[in-house]
């Protein structure tokens, strides 16, 4: 039961992820600089202080006693995400959010989960999993196959945006996106799967945060569980890290195009911009808190970042085709992108089936 409510959560954390740049395409006379600062805003530096606030009593203290090495580490990671964040934005806006999520979150969900297997290999930490784990039980197999599956869902993904491409002519498709981009898109997109994964070697940085918070809980709400609300503090300082990243670019091409005046420019829907760039920041935040509870059901290891990034490309997807991304394509390419759906599915049940049996 503890696994099918880890699974449930992940799936209302990958719809958050997968559903947030939504609300920023009915944004209009922005650039994209500001329209992405703003909601930023509120996904790294209002939101996740506030989630803190509200779950775990006197977090600020937490972040001020930990350690010089613990904050720091927590807060490098969290910058080098914040440039995978960034370039993750640009992978949406030139390959759409069907075929961007697919490269650069499968890329993410692949280095992420493996990379602190192979870390924990060679320097052991009570708690942890060794990659030599994975080979050496059933469970662990099975998290493999799962994870090679998702592989192969990617690639099916991805040759049905090449496909796309070719069948379109390289213009715009049904969904409105007239900077569809597909070797552009690509470089952006290696760039941010493998900068992304950041997120989780941060997550690992700031366990003595996270303990510290979990014991805090335990003690105010001794039956509802441990774990849940873990990673909120951690949260603050990653995002921090990324905020930083942005914030300066963002800033640097509001100078250089001249789009600082799009935040009081009259002629654009200014209230409804900003409450549409709030409404995706909060949103973007979430499929971390609710990636939080996933992990409390779930452990804090490779099957919680597989599920969680799984879950975000099978719902991108589902997107793309809700928004008429994929309309005027050829049936074999349509098919070609059921199928990469279909056999990301399928890694998703292996995943947590494999979780139950560990």
């Amino acid at each position: 039961m503890q696994a099918l409510l880890g699974v449930i959560f992940h799936f209302i954390g990958g719809f958050a992820s997968s559903s947030f740049y939504i609300p920023y395409k009915k944004v209009h006379n922005w650039a994209w600089e500001s329209l992405w600062i703003v909601g930023g805003i509120f996904s790294w530096l209002i939101v996740p202080p506030v989630a803190a606030w509200l779950t775990i009593p006197n977090f600020t203290d937490i972040i001020k006693q930990s350690s010089a090495s613990t904050f720091g580490y927590t807060y490098l990671y969290g910058v080098l995400w914040g440039i995978g964040g960034l370039t993750y934005g640009l992978g949406v806006r030139y390959l759409g959010v069907s075929l961007g999520s697919s490269i650069m979150l499968g890329l993410s969900m692949v280095i992420g989960s493996m990379i602190p297997a192979v870390y924990y290999e060679f320097f052991p930490a009570e708690g942890k999993e060794g990659i030599s784990l994975f080979f050496s039980t059933s469970w662990g197999l099975l998290t493999i196959l799962g994870l090679l599956i998702c592989v192969v869902g990617i690639y099916l993904c991805g040759l049905a945006g090449v496909r796309k491409e070719k069948d379109l002519g390289g213009h715009s498709d049904a969904s409105g996106n007239k900077e569809f981009n597909l070797t552009l898109g690509l470089a952006v997109a290696i760039v941010s799967g493998m900068l992304s994964a950041c997120f989780n070697f941060g997550l690992e940085a700031g366990k003595p945060m996270a303990i510290v918070a979990n014991n805090l809980w335990k003690d105010l709400h001794p039956n509802e569980g441990e774990f849940l609300f873990q990673n909120n503090v951690t949260y603050v300082v990653i995002l921090w890290g990324g905020l930083t990243t942005n914030f300066i670019w963002c800033l640097v091409l509001n100078l250089r195009n001249k789009s600082y005046r799009n935040y009081v420019d009259k002629k654009a829907p200014l209230l409804k911009n900003y409450l549409l760039c709030a409404l995706a920041g909060t949103t973007w935040y979430m499929q971390f808190f609710f990636y939080g509870m996933g992990e409390s059901r779930l452990g804090n290891g490779a099957s919680s970042w597989i599920l969680h990034m799984a879950f975000i490309i099978l719902l991108a997807n589902v997107w793309g085709v809700v928004l008429k991304e994929w309309k005027g394509v050829s049936r074999k390419t349509y098919a070609t992108i059921v199928a990469g759906i279909l056999v990301i599915i399928l890694s998703v049940l292996i995943v947590g089936f494999a979780k139950e049996l560990g």
